[in-house]
């Protein structure tokens, strides 16, 4: 199975780029091919350690502030963005990168070693719906690089 995971909150403007690329991807990719899934993990880090484990290619979409451009999209493998968690009293702040670090300690072999992150510049992250004009022209350039990224491993394979 190959995996494709979008994180964030819809109603954070900006933070909802990995979602809004998960309903765009089901609208793009009809039919789905029989080994795909798509899935919004919201916020959740435990969402993405067992939606994650036992496929073999695993593709996180999320918003980021580095104070780069607006709208501007990054690239980077999973193992670059690995963080161990420090145990607080909630659950929320264990986000993706910490489920990436976790999962593979975890489950070992039935954590997939593909993980691509694909990163988009964010600037409003207030209470709201809808992105930023910067965010949304960054879509089809986020759609065309998860479905090159998806095919990548059909090459390889």
């Amino acid at each position: 199975m190959r995996v494709v995971l979008g994180c964030g909150n819809l109603y954070r403007r900006d933070d909802g780029v990995g979602v809004t690329v998960i309903q765009r991807l089901r609208g793009a990719m009809d039919p789905l091919p029989a080994d795909i899934a798509l899935h919004d993990a919201g916020t959740s880090g435990m969402d993405v350690i067992f939606r994650a484990r036992d496929c073999r290619q695993l593709i996180i979409v999320d918003a980021c502030r580095t104070g780069s451009e607006p709208g501007a999209v990054f690239r980077l493998p999973g193992s670059e963005l690995e963080l161990p968690h420090t145990p607080t009293l909630t659950l929320h702040d264990f986000r993706w990168e910490h489920a990436l670090y976790a999962g593979k300690r975890m489950f070992g072999e039935r954590f997939p070693e593909r993980v691509t992150v694909f990163l988009v510049e964010g600037t409003d992250f207030g209470f709201g719906d809808g992105l930023t004009p910067p965010v949304e022209r960054a879509i089809p350039a986020v759609l065309a690089q998860v479905k090159a990224a998806l095919v990548e491993l059909e090459t390889v394979s």
